[in-house]
């Protein structure tokens, strides 16, 4: 199945001003693992490019309905304290996913690791958006790669 299976991974913090260009790769990205014959992809459901990710994985879904779209949470209320804008778009994301995993019940240090770690092992592509060597992404990509999941970094692509 990883051959099928595609994550999706990124920084939270991607300035307004490059979502646009992010957007267009992250279609395109998506657009071209579908005709490879990827038909699951998995989400972090965090902020900021998860979210990206998402939505992108949904619109794609309307044309190609063999797509799945998994959120995989590392855990229950990992939402908890996020602004109303920010939780409503996510409340309509997870109201149309094909599946829903939770890596934990509840929050402990490293419960985000643990949904990185799962998302990886479970797929054969990974495209990111990754432009810094240190945090969540970086160390999930870095993980990817040892795995031997193909990557597609976002931040790379002209």
């Amino acid at each position: 199945m990883r051959e099928k299976t595609c994550f999706l991974t990124g920084h939270r913090d991607i300035p307004r001003d490059k979502y646009p260009e992010v957007l267009a790769k992250l279609e395109r990205a998506v657009d071209g693992l579908i005709a490879r014959g990827v038909e699951y992809f998995g989400v972090g459901g965090a902020l900021g490019f998860d979210m990206l990710a998402a939505l992108t994985v949904l619109r794609a879904r309307r044309q190609h309905p063999e797509v799945k779209l998994i959120l995989v949470l590392p855990c229950k209320d990992h939402d908890f304290g996020w602004p109303g804008e920010d939780r409503a778009i996510f409340e309509q994301i997870v109201s149309q996913v094909d599946k829903v995993v939770y890596t934990a019940e509840k929050y402990y240090g490293g419960c985000m690791y643990k949904r990185n770690r799962h998302l990886a092992e479970q797929s054969g592509f990974c495209v990111c958006y990754l432009d810094r060597v240190t945090g969540g992404t970086a160390y999930t990509v870095s993980y990817a790669k040892s795995l031997g999941v193909q990557i597609i970094n976002l931040a790379d692509e002209v």
